[in-house]
């Protein structure tokens, strides 16, 4: 990558209004407005897997399932009557069994997109059993989100896996890592990261084939093909809050679902996500805000953005302008 050529696109108002998400059509039914799988949860954090799916409803999907933890299923079906609650057999480190596999395989060819990481424990038996559901969902063609501890599938890697081989998927994913995680799925120190991250997001969306949202104040999304978006200012510091990140993910899985591509699901997640931390900072306060109240902000967002008529967009909805020099990666 020639740092000194690349691009940033700015996620902005502008941005924003001239890449309209998809709508459904007027007469369309829950159905039509994308069917979400949310996996994760665990007996220590199953709120996480509450937020992040309340967020995937907000962002406007039509039909929610959620698998989770036997022993918690009940209590997220209780949280969540419009959820559809499968409960999967646990083991002792709070990790699911591979025998899931016969609960979630049919629902491939049910749901548009599938989130999984929110609130599971468990980072050697969660990736085994993403491993073990990449095929059928990529047959399937279904849109796959990652977060947390789901991610580590970029370090466990299958018995059979031939050796020397790095992790790449077959079909681009969204990965939702903040600077912590980059560094642990990367080797690269966090500090690095933290002070140029545009570099270690584009070298891994390509090595991956991923997009990538590397959260921060200044987050920043890269696609497999060297496409580079940045949103600054991300909301406040009221976001950096337990729970924060399942709703940043969950409202990419519901914009995923109702159609957007990946790099548009990720770009818009991003603004939304920060956009409600601020009404909520206006509000409230810039501390105290909980995570549960960010995804409330975001069906009136949607609205307002989708309709905002007196934005004049730049002539390429990209708003292209060139990135502050970054060092090549591993240079």
């Amino acid at each position: 990558m020639d740092s000194n050529n690349q691009t940033v696109h700015d996620v902005d108002a502008a941005c924003l209004a001239a890449w309209p998400l998809p709508q459904p059509q007027a007469e369309g039914d829950k159905e039509l407005r994308g069917h979400v799988l949310v996996l994760g949860g665990s007996r220590e954090m199953p709120g996480a897997i509450i937020l992040a799916a309340t967020a995937a409803l907000r962002a406007g999907a039509g039909k929610l399932t959620i698998a989770t933890g036997a022993s918690v299923a009940q209590l997220v079906a209780l949280a969540m009557p419009e959820a559809r609650v499968i409960g999967l057999t646990e083991n002792d480190t709070d990790g699911f069994h591979l025998d899931a596999l016969d609960s979630l395989d049919p629902l491939a060819d049910k749901v548009d997109a599938v989130l999984i990481g929110p609130g599971m424990r468990d980072a050697p038996c969660t990736a085994r059993l993403v491993h073990a559901l990449l095929p059928r969902l990529n047959e399937a063609g279904v849109g796959l989100v990652l977060d947390a501890c789901a991610m580590d599938v970029m370090l466990h890697m299958p018995h059979d896996w031939p050796e020397g081989k790095p992790m790449r998927f077959a079909r681009p994913v969204i990965m939702t890592p903040h600077c912590g995680e980059m560094a642990h799925l990367t080797g690269l120190e966090k500090e690095c990261i933290v002070g140029q991250p545009d570099a270690p997001a584009l070298q891994a969306a390509r090595d991956w084939n991923a997009v990538i949202a590397l959260k921060g104040a200044r987050t920043v999304i890269a696609t497999p093909d060297g496409t580079l978006w940045q949103h600054e200012g991300a909301g406040n510091i009221g976001l950096a809050i337990s729970g924060s990140g399942d709703v940043l993910a969950g409202v990419i899985a519901g914009l995923l679902a109702r159609g957007a591509p990946p790099e548009q699901a990720a770009c818009w997640g991003v603004a939304l996500h920060a956009r409600a931390g601020d009404r909520l900072a206006e509000r409230l306060g810039t501390l105290g805000y909980l995570a549960r109240e960010i995804s409330m902000e975001v069906p009136a967002l949607l609205e307002q953005i989708g309709h905002a008529d007196h934005i004049k967009p730049s002539a390429d909805h990209r708003n292209i302008r060139p990135v502050p020099g970054d060092e090549q990666l591993g240079a």
